[in-house]
């Protein structure tokens, strides 16, 4: 036996008892029940109220996604200048017509005079809502208008700004004031984010992955030290791959299943889709199209 097979016999050899011994006292910690997750079954959820059949973030797209009988919305949140909290998914207004300036830069009066619907095309081609003012709508608005409808709230503002420094505890203190706590999801690109706002919530609110969060998950699945890992987070909303990562597998959904954890299929847009993921033992769906997704609703609701 050559020099080098022995050194590679006895990494394996050392390897094997480092698995076996970890393997032996590991005791991963499963995520605490949150009532907001106790689904009875697959959940749908429109993505920025449905920003296919209306403007996004807007209260005609949440309306009408109301209509098709979601369960919530998947919505995304910045701070203005004024420190309120609006629903929008960029950082700066540029393509609004005749916009200039970022969110963080404008008060919500100001904001209050863009129409964030002038330039929304339909499915059909057109535009619906050309010379209609559609007016960005804040969290506050949301929460008030739809009590019954569980929130997905994202925090798109980076930690390291000032906006972003901020925002973890005026979202809790305007969850507080709403009694809103236990109806909702929070979670960021982020994970900071997250984690500051967790300060505040003390785990009793539940919480979504941010993008190292879902990167973690997944590494510690395909590695030999899965039964290493506890999650920090309830939700895990992610696309069906990513880079070299697939989500897409009934696996995965296992694995974070075992630990109390949900997964939350994004941007799924097709029923055959939707249908399959559902079969695998996804938490639910997250859409662009709840008129498509009122179909799955229908039939788990019979």
């Amino acid at each position: 036996m050559g020099k080098k097979t022995k050194v590679a016999l006895a990494i394996a050899a050392a390897s094997a008892a480092v698995w076996a011994g970890t393997k032996a006292v590991a005791k991963p910690q499963k995520r605490e029940d949150k009532d907001v997750l106790n689904f009875t079954r697959p959940i749908v959820l429109a993505r920025h109220g449905g920003g296919h059949l209306a403007p996004e973030h807007s209260m005609l797209a949440f309306k009408k996604a109301a209509e098709c009988g979601v369960d919530g919305f998947k919505v995304d949140i910045r701070l203005t200048k004024d420190e309120e909290i609006v629903l929008f998914h960029d950082a700066s207004v540029e393509g609004l017509t005749g916009a200039t300036g970022y969110v963080k830069d404008l008060t919500l009066a100001e904001l209050r005079k863009l129409n964030i619907g002038e330039n929304f095309v339909c499915l059909e081609g057109n535009h619906p809502y050309k010379g209609e003012k559609v007016e960005i709508v804040t969290l506050r608005e949301l929460l008030e208008a739809f009590p019954d409808k569980l929130i997905y709230i994202d925090i798109k503002d980076a930690p390291d700004t000032y906006e972003g420094s901020l925002m973890p505890s005026k979202l809790w203190r305007l969850l507080e004031e709403l009694q809103a706590t236990g109806r909702v999801i929070v979670s960021s690109n982020y994970s900071e984010q997250t984690d500051r706002f967790n300060l505040y919530a003390q785990d009793r609110v539940a919480l979504g992955a941010g993008d190292s969060d879902l990167a973690k998950a997944y590494t510690s699945l395909t590695s030999q030290f899965g039964h290493l890992y506890s999650p920090k987070v309830d939700v895990f909303e992610t696309p069906l791959k990513s880079n070299v990562m697939n989500f897409d597998s009934p696996k995965f959904v296992k694995f974070l299943g075992d630990l109390n954890c949900h997964v939350l299929y994004t941007g799924i847009n097709d029923l055959v889709t939707m249908s399959r993921l559902v079969r695998t033992g996804a938490s639910g769906i997250v859409t662009d199209r709840p008129d498509i997704a009122e179909t799955l609703l229908k039939k788990y609701a019979q």
